[in-house]
């Protein structure tokens, strides 16, 4: 068995989507449970593609495909996460601001998140501050991540801010931004809860936020 999640993560960090999805098929028919493939043969391989994208040893193509690898896995053991009542730790939701149609940054920070155990809804491009509201209410997200590419778009993460203190739910939310323009000081200053400057981090952070620990 764990030389099955060893290879596994592995075949994941290569970007063998097919691999994986035998891997995590075989591991299924042999009677493992659906939780421990996902945190000892996909999630493993995920934190090592994290840890390697951080230290800048791998780059951008190099954690798409390994996630692709990791969705090849997931799909599987989805239905049998939820029939075992596995619980994601946490859940996020996440977009591109209002104005701005960047979403590659936005992607990879999805990814890493889904990499920790989150549960990650993506809002997509050109999100309206009310739109990040609404679904964190109806999801009961204690997460909100947004993102802008654009120096004219990064006021809009202002707006999902008093959107929040608005709508009553500011002290229950913690709300991250990032992207290319965003400064940790610009976080300071509209009221965000947190910044972080790459996917890896932000993943991280988005973490210890879920399971009650200070980012």
């Amino acid at each position: 068995m764990e030389e099955l999640m060893k290879r596994m993560s592995e075949s994941l960090q290569k970007g063998k989507a097919k691999d994986v999805k035998a891997m995590v098929q075989e591991a299924i028919d042999g009677g493992y449970s659906a939780q421990k493939i996902l945190n000892e043969g996909l999630l493993s391989g995920m934190e090592v593609i994290g840890a390697k994208f951080k230290a800048n040893e791998i780059y951008v193509p190099d954690v798409l495909i390994a996630a692709r690898a990791m969705k090849a896995g997931t799909d599987l053991l989805r239905p049998l996460l939820v029939s075992e009542g596995v619980e994601a730790i946490g859940t996020v939701i996440i977009g591109t601001v209002k104005g701005d149609l960047h979403d590659i940054g936005k992607n990879l920070v999805t990814m890493m998140m889904e990499g920790k155990g989150l549960e990650v809804i993506d809002l997509g491009t050109d999100v309206p501050a009310e739109k990040f509201i609404e679904t964190a209410i109806e999801k009961k997200a204690k997460i909100i991540a947004c993102s802008a590419l654009l120096t004219t778009t990064m006021g809009e993460m202002k707006s999902i801010v008093d959107a929040a203190v608005q709508a009553g739910i500011r002290d229950q939310v913690t709300i991250m931004v990032g992207g290319a323009p965003v400064t940790d000081n610009f976080a300071k200053s509209i009221g965000a809860d947190i910044y972080q400057p790459d996917a890896a981090t932000a993943a991280e952070a988005a973490a210890s936020v879920a399971l009650g620990k200070s980012a």
